[in-house]
């Protein structure tokens, strides 16, 4: 069988391209396929990618391109214009003192991989799925196509939260962040983003992309409240601010097709 590769600054292979049910909504039809460039991304080839709706997920790239379903939305962050709510500067105030961060690799051990799987089964995420073990996690977390980096946060000596990134030219895209329940009540997710809010600002980056918004998935809403911030909208990056970004996500529940 041969591999399909698209032409491109590197070029890439499709390696899986199919109709599946949709991961984020019941009763949806979803296409995402999963391309692996042939090289390492340079950060102004990722960055490329992160401004076309791209995701990571392991050492490959996706894009969603359903057949009847436009829910996905690419979400990010304009850092030099972002305003913290009350809440979000709270948080990450009482962040400051009570986690100690540590930068570094990704990596896979028995302590990540027992804390991906505490948080997975406190949010009741991959219900019916077995544990992640050692490779799993390595495949999706750890491998990667571009520069990447770990942040690992600590309450004393335990690891309370881990949250993947990676980094491009002129700014950083939130992976994937997982935390203990133990630590839930200090708000974990969302001092890793303003975490990350911080670093841009202080590496001079512009944006913080956050992955895929849908408006219809309760799980995702927490990134509405990041405001103002730009969703990915027919090939062109919106503003939106709270009066827009709830008439906008009003009108495509509105709007929403429901796939069988």
């Amino acid at each position: 069988m041969t591999i399909p590769l698209l032409p491109g600054n590197p070029p890439e292979l499709v390696v899986l391209d199919h109709l599946s049910p949709c991961p984020y909504l019941p009763g949806r039809v979803a296409r995402m396929p999963l391309r692996l460039p042939v090289r390492m991304l340079e950060p102004g080839q990722l960055e490329v990618r992160l401004a076309a709706g791209d995701r990571r997920q392991g050492a490959m790239l996706y894009r969603t391109a359903c057949p009847a379903c436009r829910a996905c939305e690419p979400i990010r962050l304009d850092v030099t214009r972002f305003r913290a709510s009350g809440s979000q500067r709270r948080i990450f105030q009482r962040g400051e003192r009570v986690f100690r961060v540590e930068v570094g690799p990704p990596r896979v051990d028995t302590e990540r991989v027992a804390l991906y799987n505490a948080h997975k089964c406190a949010r009741g995420l991959g219900d019916g799925q077995p544990p992640i073990g050692a490779d799993g996690y390595r495949e999706f977390l750890v491998n990667t196509c571009c520069e990447s980096f770990e942040l690992a946060y600590y309450v004393g000596d335990e690891l309370a939260a881990v949250a993947v990134v990676d980094r491009g030219s002129f700014s950083l895209s939130a992976v994937y962040c997982h935390y203990s329940p133990r630590f839930a009540r200090f708000g974990p997710g969302t001092y890793s983003i303003m975490k990350q809010v911080e670093l841009c600002q202080r590496w001079g980056l512009r944006h913080l992309y956050l992955g895929l918004y849908i408006a219809e998935s309760s799980a995702m809403q927490y990134k509405a409240r990041y405001l103002p911030h730009e969703r990915l909208i027919d090939g062109e990056w919106r503003e939106l601010d709270a009066a827009a970004a709830a008439a906008r996500d009003s009108a495509t529940r509105q709007q929403s097709p429901v796939m069988k």
